[in-house]
């Protein structure tokens, strides 16, 4: 089995097994369990999921959506045919001071660009979307909110920082996109590839996802994971687009409806 699926698959057994029952500020209860990681060689192998399909072209569209557009316009998603946030739309047809917001009103992508071409032994790479000037003006706290960047022996290497993880819906996105981002920031600075770290503070599963959940682990034995192809002509970040990101021979076990909520 492929690395992201048994570290996943491994997690998921666990919180079913061991998991804290409670109710949480949606109204669906959960099971949860504290401070659950999962960590990938991205110079050896791709992290997304084939227990089941995971919509890899819609998680990069909001990967860029957040980090290259630095935007919080829904409509702007939605027009990519990206549906994802709709749920958490305002009536000015944004998100508000969250996600991208941020990361434009601090200009953290290029300060990260800039230190890792400039000062790549520097300890402070960090990009934050969690400004608590800002938290209450955006339609979510932003679960997946902090990166932390470090560059050892000419791999770049970034640990993921998530502080709440719908692991049936979001986890499969976030992993995916995380690890898509440190190959793009990679490129664009002259560097390979390294060790991307996922740690989730609160690793939970809906009550109304087992049924989703307990089909997913019934299945067979899933396939290899994919290689990602990156355009390698691309080298101002800002250019990346969706068709320059793409997997090369993802095979799946297929689709698993799961609620999301609210």
């Amino acid at each position: 089995m492929n690395s992201a699926d048994q570290q996943y698959l491994s997690i998921i057994k666990d919180i079913l097994d061991h998991g804290y029952y409670d109710q949480n500020r949606t109204g669906i209860a959960t099971y949860k369990l504290p401070h659950k990681m999962m960590q990938f060689d991205l110079s050896k192998d791709f992290p997304i999921l084939t227990s089941k399909f995971v919509a890899f072209k819609t998680a990069v569209k909001e990967l860029l959506w957040i980090y290259r557009d630095q935007s919080n316009s829904v409509v702007k998603l939605q027009d990519e045919n990206v549906h994802i946030w709709d749920q958490w739309m305002k009536e000015d047809g944004t998100i508000g001071t969250s996600y991208g917001w941020v990361v434009k009103k601090y200009n953290q992508v290029d300060q990260l660009i800039h230190t890792l071409k400039t000062n790549p032994q520097d300890r402070r790479m960090v990009m934050s979307l969690w400004q608590i000037p800002h938290l209450d003006g955006g339609s979510l706290y932003p679960c997946a909110f902090m990166t932390m960047w470090d560059v050892t022996d000419g791999r770049l290497n970034c640990m993921l920082v998530q502080r709440s993880g719908d692991m049936p819906l979001g986890v499969p996105f976030n992993m995916t996109q995380y690890a898509v981002l440190v190959h793009l920031v990679s490129q664009v600075t002259g560097l390979q590839p390294g060790l991307f770290t996922h740690v989730i503070n609160n690793a939970h599963i809906y009550e109304n996802q087992i049924e989703g959940i307990r089909e997913q682990l019934s299945r067979g034995e899933a396939p290899e994971a994919p290689k990602l192809w990156i355009n390698p002509r691309i080298k101002d970040f800002y250019n990346f687009t969706v068709d320059d990101i793409k997997l090369v021979d993802y095979k799946h076990l297929g689709k698993i409806k799961m609620e999301v909520a609210i």
